[in-house]
C-alpha cells in the first residue's frame, strides 16, 4: 500500500502541474523550437534530467522538514501569476509562475532543504526562459552599438576607411565601384551567444565544481547542496565562470563583427552576405567557450598555488567517515587461553 502511495503522489502532481501549465509548456516548447536566441532550451530538460538524476541519494535525504505555510504562500503566488499572465496574455509571466510553483511544492511537501538542492536547476529552467520583447530589446539595441564601435575602431587600426552611422557601417571593398552597407542586425549583436554562454556557463561550473565525485557529488552534495558554501572556493569560482561569461559572450561578438568587416574589405562583400558569415557565428562560439574553459583552468591553478596541497585535498575529499571507518583494518581476534591440564 505505501508503494501505491509513493507512485501515487508524483503522478497526481504531474498531472495537475501538466492541467495548469500545458498551453504555457507547448508555447514554451515552441519558442525554444523556432527562436534561435532560446533554442539552447531544447537541452535544458534533459541536462536538469541528469542533474536530478546524478544527485537522487541527496535529494532523497534533504526531503525532511515540509514547509506548509511557505509551501502555500509559494504556490498561492505562482497560481496568481499565471492567472494575471494569461489575463494580460504576458508569457513571460506564465513561465515565471511555472518555477515558483516548482519551488512551492517543493517547499509545501519536503521543506527548504530540498529547495535548496535545486537551486541550479531552477536557475538553469530560468535562463531557458525568453525574456519579453520590451527588455530584449533594451539589451540587443546597445550590444549592436557596441560591436559596431569595436568593429569601425578595429578597421581604422588596419588604415580602412570607413563610416559609422548607429548601427550601419559603411565601407569600400578592394576593387569595387559602389561601397558596401553592413548593418549590425539583432542576429548579430550577440545576445544569442550571451544567453547560451552564460547557461553553459553555469552547467560548467557546476560539472567541475571542486568536490564532486566521480558519481555525484555524494556526501559534498548533501553537506553543500548544488550551491556550495559562500565560503568554500567552489562557490567563488562558479560565480566567477558564470560572471565571466558575460563580457567574453560580447568581446568576442564584437570581433566577430570586426573581423567580418576587415574581410569584406579585402575579398568582397561576398564575405559579408555568404557562408563565412554563419560560419563565423560557430567559430567564434567555440573561440568563447574555450576562453571559459582557459579561464576555469587559470582558476584552477590558481588556488592550487595560493592554497597548500594538503588543504586542496582536504578540501576536495567527500566527507564518508563511515566509509573511511569500514576500510579500516579491525584488529586482530585474540584467541582464548587454553587451559592444559
Amino acid at each position: 500500500m505505501s508503494a501505491i502511495r509513493a507512485v501515487w503522489k508524483p503522478v497526481a502532481l504531474v498531472a495537475a502541474l501538466g492541467f495548469l501549465y500545458a498551453s504555457v509548456l507547448a508555447k514554451l516548447g515552441q519558442d525554444w523550437w523556432t527562436d534561435e536566441n532560446y533554442s539552447h532550451g531544447l537541452l535544458i530538460p534533459l541536462i536538469i534530467g541528469y542533474m536530478l538524476w546524478m544527485e537522487r541519494e541527496p535529494l532523497r535525504r534533504g526531503a525532511s522538514r515540509p514547509g506548509l505555510w511557505w509551501g502555500v504562500a509559494f504556490i498561492t503566488a505562482a497560481l496568481v501569476a499565471l492567472w494575471t499572465g494569461t489575463a494580460g496574455a504576458e508569457l513571460f509571466v506564465q513561465r515565471i509562475s511555472l518555477v515558483l510553483m516548482l519551488a512551492g511544492i517543493m517547499v509545501y511537501f519536503w521543506g527548504f532543504s530540498l529547495l535548496r538542492l535545486t537551486l541550479v536547476p531552477l536557475a538553469l529552467l530560468l535562463l531557458a526562459i525568453p525574456i519579453p520583447a520590451i527588455i530584449f530589446n533594451q539589451i540587443a539595441f546597445p550590444l549592436q552599438l557596441f560591436a559596431s564601435r569595436a568593429a569601425v575602431w578595429v578597421m581604422r587600426a588596419f588604415d580602412i576607411p570607413v563610416l559609422r552611422q548607429g548601427n550601419v557601417i559603411e565601407l569600400m571593398p578592394r576593387g569595387a565601384s559602389v561601397s558596401k552597407k553592413m548593418e549590425v542586425v539583432e542576429a548579430c549583436s550577440g545576445i544569442r551567444s550571451l544567453m547560451t554562454l552564460v547557461t553553459l556557463a553555469v552547467v560548467f561550473a557546476y560539472f567541475t565544481s571542486p568536490g564532486r565525485g566521480e558519481g555525484g557529488s555524494g556526501e559534498t552534495a548533501e553537506r553543500k547542496g548544488f550551491i556550495p558554501s559562500l565560503r568554500s572556493y567552489s562557490f567563488w569560482r562558479s560565480l566567477v565562470l558564470v560572471v565571466s561569461a558575460v563580457p567574453i559572450a560580447i568581446v568576442t561578438n564584437a570581433l566577430r563583427v570586426s573581423g567580418t568587416g576587415v574581410l569584406t574589405h579585402y575579398f568582397g562583400s561576398k564575405v559579408a552576405d555568404g557562408f563565412f558569415h554563419y560560419f563565423s557565428g560557430w567559430i567564434v562560439y567555440i573561440f568563447a567557450f574555450l576562453l571559459l574553459l582557459t579561464l576555469g583552468w587559470l582558476l584552477e591553478r590558481a588556488h592550487k598555488l595560493a592554497v597548500p596541497r594538503e588543504r586542496v585535498l582536504e578540501e576536495q575529499r567527500p566527507a564518508a567517515p563511515e566509509a573511511a571507518k569500514l576500510r579500516e583494518p579491525s584488529p586482530p581476534a585474540v584467541e582464548a587461553p587454553v587451559n592444559v591440564k
